[in-house]
């Protein structure tokens, strides 16, 4: 058994993927990055910017 949380917890850092890619949205209106996935009334997937307000799918 583990002797810490921190050795339990170690392997899953391994399990990642293997590119280093981080996409990251911004506002099409403002630029931001205060970006939030919201679900769309039909069950799609829309945008909304957390500064601004202006939404996009």
């Amino acid at each position: 058994m583990p002797a810490s949380i921190l050795e339990e917890g170690g392997h899953l850092l391994d399990a990642g993927p293997t590119r280093g890619t981080v996409t990251r949205l911004s506002c099409p209106s403002c630029g931001s990055a205060h970006v939030a996935q919201v679900l769309g009334d039909n069950g799609g997937v829309s945008y909304v910017c957390t500064s601004c307000g202006h939404s996009w799918s």
